[in-house]
């Protein structure tokens, strides 16, 4: 409970203590101190509806949990400059503006990227990342443990408290994952959304470009 929730919560009570020994220790109960007696409970049970609703309107930040897992960067190897460029900075402003453990990015069926808290583990897509796919939504987790397939992210890191996971259009995905239950917000998703469509977009030229022409190499493009 928040200190301002507690302070109203012990003054309603203290007022309603008060009003109780007032009423116990009155000679005569007299039309002006029935309702005095009123009013004070009254205001006793307003503040302590108030100290319930500040509670419910400003919950406790769940705890961050303790993950197991190496720090480290991990991009694929024979991509292009700009792309490593691309997933280093987008993957570090994840990291260091929200509440992400941990991020990964999954393309053609290759990891192209690990960072933050990562595992060796190799990563295969489930059931939670094809319905992204399908529905070409950003599909957000907030509390793994209601979810029986969470099993599928333990690759990317085991124990998740919290996962967001954004289609790449048809052949990838990102997979954010978070230091403890509900802790990405709006901003954060629309800003995921934002950068997969900026990644996608440049994924997908260079595969355009390699199509078209197998001898370019891609760390050119």
């Amino acid at each position: 409970m928040p200190g301002s929730a507690r302070l109203c919560l012990i003054s309603g009570l203290l007022v309603l203590g008060l009003a109780v020994f007032n009423a116990l220790t009155a000679g005569t109960f007299t039309p002006a101190l029935q309702r005095a007696e009123v009013l004070s409970g009254m205001a006793a049970v307003g503040l302590m509806l108030v100290a319930v609703l500040w509670t419910r309107a400003v919950p406790r930040n769940p705890k961050a949990v303790k993950l197991e897992g190496k720090q480290g960067l991990e991009i694929a190897a024979g991509l292009s400059e700009s792309l490593r460029t691309e997933l280093a900075w987008g993957s570090h402003q994840f990291l260091m503006a929200t509440s992400a453990a941990t991020i990964l990015v999954n393309w053609d069926g290759k990891v192209l990227l690990r960072r933050g808290l990562i595992t060796k583990e190799p990563f295969s897509p489930g059931e939670i990342c094809r319905r992204s796919t399908d529905r070409q939504a950003l599909v957000s987790l907030v509390r793994t443990a209601l979810y029986p397939g969470r099993q599928e992210f333990d690759p990317v890191l085991p124990g998740l408290p919290a996962v967001m996971v954004q289609p790449l259009g048809e052949r990838g995905w990102i997979v954010l994952g978070g230091w403890s239950e509900r802790c990405f917000t709006r901003s954060d998703e629309r800003w995921l959304v934002g950068w997969a469509e900026r990644l996608r977009t440049q994924l997908e030229l260079i595969s355009a470009v390699e199509d078209s022409d197998p001898q370019i190499d891609p760390k050119g493009i």
